[in-house]
């Protein structure tokens, strides 16, 4: 039954073959799902980790602070100007509905003594150097990670595939000047130029993934020009420029879905080297401002802290770590599947 729907659903016989050889993969699939599961936890992180309930009753009317903002008036508070939930006195009729850990990203726990402080079980892992919820923060975090990641590789596989493409179908002296070009990009110092203009400027998600976009679109643009170089002359592209098919049509219709291997089998890995891109600008404090939550940041406050507030280290390189390998394990996955030389079907 399943072969059935894959085969409704994947009509391409070839994709059809690299999707199966994928499936068998079981650690890749299990790393998949633990991805996307993360994924999903970071993204609604509001709802499992917050200083406000999802939802409550109070005094017979229902709130929903969680999507919500409520002015303190609405609450009979007229001594602040940010509704603080937890001192909300609810009588026997009220009630509310908190998310698991409540804490927000910001928010610093005034209860401890010092700060950071030891994993308890109101901070299971601690806190940094400010009393904030390191789990939180790395839950946050992960959502800009993501971001960032995902960002940075679609605008720079965005320019890479129209340039290679563009140079490797038509060649000749906009090959000339393509891969001159590419080759200037490929010669520079990225690290360097990237923290200085950087330093330079406030950044932010977007700078962020625009600077990095710029400077590494070359390596997938050299990839598709070798496809194109190669493809461009096979029989279904002539036959499409014999019937009077268009550049456009022949480039984007017939060409790209036959060379894209390249973008398939490298995206897994270049999303891992983006998180630990934005996690080393973090670490140096050049990537994300304060107090947007970032691995990073914590992993800098645990090399201030190593010797007293080992959590700082462990839990922010768990999160990294952990992360780089599930998409290390689905990037071998994705390339053994496409490898052509398999004669698994």
């Amino acid at each position: 039954m399943l072969a059935l729907i894959e085969g409704r659903l994947i009509t391409n016989e070839l994709t059809l073959k690299r999707y199966r050889r994928l499936k068998r993969n079981k650690l890749a699939m299990f790393s998949t799902w633990v991805v996307f599961l993360l994924l999903f936890f970071s993204l609604t992180a509001e709802v499992w980790a917050n200083s406000k309930p999802i939802v409550m009753k109070y005094k017979g009317e229902i709130y929903f602070p969680i999507v919500k903002e409520y002015h303190p008036t609405v609450f009979g508070r007229e001594d602040i100007f940010v509704m603080d939930y937890r001192s909300l006195e609810f009588s026997e009729s009220d009630w509310a509905a908190w998310p698991l850990i409540q804490w927000d990203p910001y928010e610093s726990n005034t209860f401890v003594e010092s700060y950071p402080s030891a994993p308890t079980k109101y901070n299971l892992m601690g806190t940094d150097n400010r009393g904030r919820d390191v789990l939180t923060r790395l839950l946050y975090g992960m959502r800009y990670s993501f971001i960032f990641a995902l960002g940075a590789w679609f605008a720079a596989y965005l320019i890479g595939v129209v340039l290679g493409s563009t140079i490797g179908f038509f060649g000749g002296k906009l090959d000339i000047l393509g891969m001159r070009l590419v080759e200037v990009i490929q010669t520079m110092p990225t690290t360097l130029i990237l923290i200085t203009i950087i330093s330079i400027f406030t950044p932010n998600l977007f700078i962020l993934i625009l600077f990095l976009a710029i400077f590494d679109w070359p390596q997938i643009a050299i990839y598709m020009r070798a496809q194109f170089l190669q493809l461009r002359k096979r029989e279904y592209v002539e036959a499409a420029r014999a019937l009077g098919a268009s550049n456009n049509k022949i480039i984007f219709g017939h060409i790209l879905p036959n060379a894209l291997t390249p973008i398939v089998t490298f995206s897994p890995f270049v999303i891992a080297v983006n998180i630990s891109t934005l996690a080393f600008l973090d670490y140096l404090g050049l990537g994300l401002q304060a107090p947007t939550p970032s691995w990073g940041e914590l992993l800098d406050q645990g090399q201030q802290y190593i010797t007293t507030s080992e959590w700082l280290v462990w839990y922010p390189s768990a999160a990294v770590v952990l992360t780089l390998t599930l998409l290390i394990n689905i990037g071998l996955a994705v390339r053994d599947a496409f490898d052509s030389k398999s004669s698994v079907g």
